[in-house]
């Protein structure tokens, strides 16, 4: 008689546990999304006077961890002066490493918030996990020396620029375009 006990007490267990489990809400309208980041974009130049960006605060924090370790090399470098200022600031008080901590913070509220965060490698079923972070990793390294080489990332070029109709803007986030679909051709068997 305690088998039956034992196993039906075990057997409730298992089920409120699985009733525990939260499934993941579906993604947001990407057009509501749009409209959000737009108005987000337009909020940002009317409180900060300028728009949206991302690469400038990584410059940011690179040029101040090579000012710790080497000052004379970053005092001699041109592209570190620009993010050090005349050193009479603290050059994190730039707005930008902020917006970049708060999009870090916000993604992990409504990722927990919508039941997505997961320790796992999103991929297809042709690729090891290996060779997905390798090759998210080159990918997201040449985004970074590109953005450079553009005077700016797809959100200081694309948003921000684009919403100021600057040709270059444009030209940039065409290039990207059609970069990505020209990849995407010889990359998709790792996806499908």
């Amino acid at each position: 008689m305690s088998t039956i006990s034992e196993t039906l007490s075990s057997k409730e267990v298992i089920e409120k546990e699985t009733v525990k489990i939260k499934t993941a809400r579906p993604y947001s309208n990407p057009y509501l999304t749009g409209l959000g980041l737009g108005l987000v974009l337009l909020a940002a130049f009317v409180i900060m006077g300028r728009g949206l960006g991302a690469s400038g605060a990584a410059s940011t924090i690179v040029s101040v961890g090579v000012n710790a370790v080497a000052p004379e090399h970053a005092s001699g470098n041109e592209f570190y002066k620009e993010y050090l200022g005349d050193g009479s600031t603290n050059p994190l008080k730039d707005w930008l490493v902020f917006e970049v901590l708060g999009v870090l913070v916000g993604g992990f509220i409504s990722g927990s918030l919508a039941g997505r965060i997961k320790g796992a490698t999103e991929k297809g079923p042709r690729i090891s996990s290996g060779k997905r972070l390798l090759y998210a990793f080159v990918g997201g390294s040449l985004m970074g020396f590109g953005a450079k080489l553009a005077r700016g990332c797809t959100s200081g070029q694309a948003l921000t620029g684009g919403a100021l109709l600057n040709l270059g803007s444009w030209a940039f986030m065409l290039a990207v375009f059609g970069g990505g679909y020209a990849v995407a051709y010889f990359l998709r068997r790792l996806w499908l």
